[in-house]
């Protein structure tokens, strides 16, 4: 292969991990330019996972054997099943960064020692494969995992300078990676509360507008929980805002463990002491059945004086909802009312009749303004 067409497939390689959106197709970009530029029949991306002391696959391309997959959720393999990669892992390499090799149906190097039976040339054979070359991936001066090429049997056993072009695509590759993690944590920190860990506004705002659409057109129960924390103030006055702080975290745990009641539910902070738990599939009766729960609980911590909550719930008689906005209002309003009459259980949007206050209140807040005392939130 000419040094031009080397370099085009290392660019290759590099743009479409540079254009994945997400680290599975960053995965699946770095194992499909690798196999493209060495013209193999196959290739994997592994990473080693130190506390299990594994090589897991996070993406296989090309022709899949029979167990193969695509994205697999359990293909991994003992570091001690592959003693030619054990050195690399634990980082003893000497004279710079480790190189690639390649292995064959005759055995590592292309020879076979009598009795011997490497583990990854028995898999070379099982899955019909004739070659391979692996090349270790190091990030930030660490071994990061790495990239499998393989040829069938019959095509051109890979060389050296096959392996030193592997060498070369795992350099690129763990360039790629890096710049993924960036990005996601990136993405990570814009829809993160810094102080709780919980998801943010931002979070709640697309995840509860992906929600409602799936309300309108599926019918599915979309449930809001809207809670204030009672007692943060004066926490802040009389111990400090780090023992404020300490409540707000307290609290956010808290949430999240009521949360984790509910399949799939998004606990968040939406700013100061107000936080919120979303839920879409569970029935009303059990999104309230958890805010009960988090109002007892709530009152059992050190700190503060419970919690003011409110629900609202496609599952209950509220009218139509076909914004976010006016599920949030509801919701706002429903935790405004326990607030003010103190309840130490949640209340609930719609259940109190035809003429239910927390629903006239949300909807007289939607109206233009006309004196009311608070606004709802005007998403």
């Amino acid at each position: 292969m000419g040094q031009d067409v080397r370099l085009r497939a290392v660019v290759a390689l590099a743009q479409g991990m540079a254009a994945a959106h997400t680290p599975r197709g960053s995965w699946r970009a770095a194992a499909q330019g690798a196999r493209r530029a060495l013209d193999g029949s196959f290739a994997a991306l592994s990473v080693w996972e130190r506390e299990r002391g594994r090589l897991r696959v996070l993406a296989n391309v090309g022709e899949l054997a029979a167990g193969e997959v695509e994205f697999p959720d359990d293909e991994a393999y003992p570091v001690h099943q592959f003693p030619e990669i054990t050195e690399f892992l634990h980082e003893r390499w000497a004279g710079g960064e480790p190189h690639a090799w390649v292995e064959t149906v005759r055995g590592p190097g292309g020879g076979e020692r009598a009795g011997y039976c490497h583990q990854r040339v028995a898999a070379l054979r099982r899955r019909g494969r004739g070659c391979c070359v692996v090349a270790p991936i190091v990030l930030r001066g660490r071994a990061w995992g790495e990239l499998y090429v393989a040829r069938p049997v019959g095509a051109p056993v890979f060389d050296r300078a096959d392996a030193d072009f592997a060498t070369v695509l795992a350099a690129v590759v763990a360039a790629g990676i890096a710049q993924t993690e960036r990005l996601e944590e990136a993405r990570r920190l814009a829809f993160t509360d810094s102080l709780t860990g919980l998801a943010n506004r931002r979070a709640v705002d697309v995840r509860l507008d992906e929600a409602v659409e799936r309300h309108r057109t599926e019918g599915v129960v979309v449930s809001l929980v809207v809670c204030d924390v009672n007692g943060l103030k004066q926490v802040n006055d009389r111990l400090g805002h780090a023992v404020g702080d300490r409540l707000l975290e307290r609290f956010g745990s808290l949430l999240s463990l009521c949360g984790a009641m509910l399949p799939g539910a998004l606990a968040a902070r939406l700013g100061g002491d107000e936080f919120c738990l979303l839920s879409v599939g569970p029935t009303s009766d059990e999104v309230v059945r958890v805010a009960d729960e988090l109002c007892v609980r709530a009152y059992e911590l050190e700190l503060g004086e419970g919690v003011a909550c409110g629900v609202a719930s496609t599952g209950d008689p509220i009218g139509p909802v076909r914004s976010a906005r006016r599920l949030f209002r509801l919701a706002d309003a429903a935790q405004y009312r326990a607030k003010g009459a103190r309840a130490v259980k949640p209340v609930v949007a719609g259940r109190e009749g035809a003429d239910d206050p927390v629903v006239r209140l949300a909807d007289e807040a939607a109206a233009p303004a006309r004196g009311e005392r608070r606004r709802f939130r005007g998403r």
